[in-house]
Parts: C-alpha cells; structure tokens; sequence
C-alpha cells in the first residue's frame, strides 16, 4: 500500500459500525463466506457509475486485498453510462491513491492504483452490464434506492443486496463538497473494510 493510503486505511479502520448498518452488510459477508477459496464476482451498481458505485468497487478491492481475501473481483456499472465526477478521483488521490487518467474523452478512463505493484483498478462509467462486467455467478450491490427501484432484474447476478448510500451529489456546487465527498469515501471504505474483515472469523 502507498504511505499516504495506509495512514487512511488505519483511520478507517478505527471507525465503529452501527448494528443497523452491520444488519445491511451482513448479507454480503455470507455471500462472499459462501464463495470463500472460488472466485468472487461483486458489482457495485448505481444509477450513473459515476460517484457512489466507484467508491464501493475500489474500496472493496484495496479491503479484500489487504485482508488477504483471494479471488475477489470488484466491478461497478450503472442503468445508464455517464462519466466518473472528477471530485471521486481527486477525493481517491488525497486518500492516498496513485490516479492516471489514460483516456481523455467525454467518459475518460482511469487507472487507479493502491499499491507500487498492484494491478490497477481501472475506472470509467458504464452500464452495468457492459462488456468489462461479468456477465453470470456475481453479486449486484445495488448502492442507491433509485437503481434498485429502476432496475427490477439483474441479468445474471445470483444475488441482489441492497447496501444504500447518500449521493455525495447533494453537495457539488456547494462550500462543503469537499467535506461531503471526504466523509462520503471514508464512510464507504469503512464499511468495506469491515466486510472483509468479518470473513476469516
């Protein structure tokens, strides 16, 4: 892990859990139980890939990593395709990720690195049911009301939970988006982080 992320990931994992939200998570933690020593296909799934999706999908990649969590593969899509908000990448970046952007068009792509030699985690805005998504045997984190309302039936998931969180969108163009993206990230992570932490017990 990069320096910077670890004194991150030390902070997060200092956080405390609430019992309602250990409830919502629950269901994940068996699933990823259930699959422990097969691959394990999660995908993060919110209206536009753009904010809340991506956080969950790196989050929860860098987790299984350094929880020793093997055959974990994060992905993130959407019910329509947009471009992941710049504010998510730079918020990453201050927590201590080493971001690129390889592509430059009107749905950039991102390379998105927690480690000097780990693969990079590549980010950009897509349905969930693009190519680059597993297509069959994943689970779908429906990580906002509106795409678990709006998307009634997922092609392929064996499993559909619902883990919800508020959109940090409320606040762009505001004097606390910073903060609200800041707490919004942390908040993800240490969730994530307490998944796969329950795992091994």
């Amino acid at each position: 892990m990069y320096p910077k992320l670890s004194e991150t990931i030390d902070y997060i994992k200092s956080s405390t859990i609430n019992k309602s939200r250990k409830e919502i998570l629950q269901p994940l933690i068996d699933y990823i139980k259930q699959n422990k020593n097969l691959p394990t296909n999660i995908n993060f799934i919110c209206t536009h890939n753009s904010r809340r999706s991506h956080l969950c999908q790196i989050w929860a990649q860098v987790a299984a990593d350094f929880y020793g969590i093997a055959e974990v593969n994060c992905f993130s899509g959407g019910t329509e395709e947009t471009e992941l908000f710049p504010k998510v990448a730079a918020t990453l970046r201050e927590q201590g990720f080493e971001i690129e952007k390889i592509s430059s068009q009107s749905n950039p792509v991102y390379g998105i690195k927690f480690g000097e030699n780990n693969l990079p985690i590549i980010g950009f805005s897509k349905k969930y049911d693009h190519f680059f998504n597993p297509a069959s045997r994943f689970v779908a984190i429906m990580t906002c009301s509106q795409a678990d309302v709006g998307c009634p039936f997922i092609a392929g998931a064996e499993k559909r939970i619902p883990i919800t969180f508020e959109d940090p969108k409320i606040s762009d163009g505001l004097p606390n988006q910073h903060e609200v993206y800041t707490n919004r990230s942390l908040e993800i992570a240490s969730e994530m982080f307490y998944v796969f932490s329950q795992i091994k017990k």
